[in-house]
């Protein structure tokens, strides 16, 4: 018997993120999109909540849980139900923390862990996408070539946060694997481009980085010599986006249910019309299928078995139906959805990034 109810541990969390996103995020996320920038308060009250860092053991400062992906997805939905921005910020650390509890050597864990655990705000990033039209992350045209230490050569986007973070994971190619590997903030040939400007996510700060000949020592490649399992890496990403994306397409279908509710046309609310009762009934459908889907993804990470299968299928089931609830969300508000006075607009942009968002989060 399969039972879909949260352990206690896991509602506290959800509950707890529920009200943060509804008190906090909710109140300044079309502000934060409009002005390209999310304020520290906002950053360092979600800090405060103790939750990116409650992975890390607690011989290395962290509070000791133990890391679960299906709890991560449950945090992630929470988070981007108050805005997709403002979660990829928060939750941007995980890049860096995640990878290195999960694969890191035992001095990469001594080195790193103790540095995010501090009582504010500490960026981490990772460096995974590339600028190409048939980027493929089982294929990275970022080199990692060894000779004593490390040369990494590369161009890489959609970095988040890369001028602030402590240090960046560059995922590179190293012979037939691919691999991830540990560049300080500062190092030599790592070079931060110029804030890109997207369609979406306008409040997260991404940034192109180039790698010309940046040197590292061999200690920096995650795991060691035996390297890591990128496969997982990859899944948990996955897992992580399609969780976001289920948040952001409830956010999408309440604000329309409860428009058309209230809306009223020709003396009945529009939401009695069948055009519009169709498409809340399939939003609806949509997202707990995508997120059920999700949850038997994240279920078998966390028993550590084969699951690559699974969470491929809840990412592309979740990227296609955000976009879909999202559409459906400008469409029943007319064209009231069209205007930036409602966020279904806002919604609509951030939900068509999904498609080129893998290794943007990690759950």
């Amino acid at each position: 018997m399969l039972s879909f109810s949260p352990s206690e541990e896991q509602q506290m969390i959800v509950n707890t993120v529920k009200q943060f996103a509804n008190d906090v995020m909710r109140k300044k996320f079309r502000e934060c999109d409009e002005e390209g920038q999310i304020p520290d308060e906002i950053i360092n009250t979600a800090w405060d909540l103790g939750l990116v860092v409650s992975c890390i053991p607690e011989a290395y400062g962290g509070a000791g849980w133990e890391h679960s992906a299906l709890t991560g997805t449950l945090l992630a939905e929470e988070l981007a139900w108050g805005d997709l921005s403002m979660a990829m910020h928060i939750l941007s650390p995980w890049l860096g923390i995640l990878p290195i509890v999960e694969m890191g050597s035992e001095e990469q864990k001594k080195k790193y862990l103790p540095s995010v655990c501090g009582s504010k705000f500490t960026a981490a990033s990772a460096a995974f996408i590339e600028p190409k039209h048939d980027f493929d992350c089982n294929d990275f045209d970022t080199l990692a070539k060894k000779s004593g230490g490390y040369t990494l050569n590369g161009d890489k986007c959609f970095v988040p946060l890369a001028p602030d973070a402590a240090f960046t994971l560059v995922y590179a190619r190293e012979g037939n694997s691919s691999q991830c590997f540990i560049v300080d903030r500062g190092t030599k040939g790592f070079n931060i481009g110029e804030r890109e400007k997207n369609m979406g996510i306008k409040a997260l700060a991404t940034y192109e980085v180039s790698l010309k000949d940046c040197k590292i020592p061999a200690d920096k490649k995650l795991g060691g010599d035996r390297g890591c399992d990128f496969k997982r890496l990859a899944n948990l990403s996955r897992v992580a986006l399609a969780g976001l994306a289920v948040g952001l397409a409830r956010g999408a279908f309440e604000f329309s249910r409860d428009y058309a509710k209230d809306r009223h046309a020709f003396g009945d609310p529009i939401a009695s019309r069948q055009a519009i009762a169709f498409m809340l009934a399939e939003m609806a459908i949509e997202i707990d299928a995508a997120r059920l889907l999700n949850w038997e993804a994240a279920w078998l990470l966390d028993k550590k078995e084969e699951a690559t299968r699974e969470c491929c299928l809840a990412k592309t089931y979740a990227d296609n139906m955000v976009m879909q609830c999202t559409d459906y969300g400008v469409q029943v508000m007319g064209g009231h959805g069209y205007i930036r006075d409602n966020p279904v607009e806002m919604w609509f942009r951030n939900g068509r990034g999904f498609v080129t968002f893998t290794g943007l989060a990690i759950v």
